[in-house]
């Protein structure tokens, strides 16, 4: 039984961007995950071995975004992925949506961000 672990809204603060004070500054950025993963085992057995820790997967996922400048969202979003999907066997497919809500944009707006999907394999 396939299922679905979201993780919407954390924020973090990190220098990413392609303006020199976006990578001297910084601003906060907010990701939202959403983690394709087998539930056959956990559904039945409550035990959080046979599951993905939502605690890790925030660990790594912040770290992956935090450990390097990206200049583009979709690279950002790329490295949380693929460190996520190496952290984590037990999850399929991983859809990233990177924020950029402080965006250098001469223009009124809610929100602009990328949305990125990664499949294991």
């Amino acid at each position: 039984m396939t299922g679905t672990i979201f993780i919407h809204g954390l924020v973090i603060h990190a220098q990413h961007g392609v303006m020199k004070h976006e990578t001297e500054v910084g601003q906060r950025f907010v990701i939202d995950l959403e983690l394709s993963t087998d539930m056959s085992e956990s559904s039945r057995t409550d035990r959080l071995v046979d599951t993905v820790s939502y605690s890790n997967v925030v660990a790594t996922a912040s770290a992956a975004f935090k450990d390097a400048n990206y200049k583009l969202l979709e690279r950002a979003a790329g490295a949380v992925a693929d460190a996520v999907l190496a952290a984590f066997p037990r999850i399929s497919t991983i859809t990233v949506t990177v924020h950029k809500p402080h965006a250098p944009i001469a223009a009124i707006f809610d929100d602009v961000g990328v949305t990125l999907t990664r499949n294991r394999g």
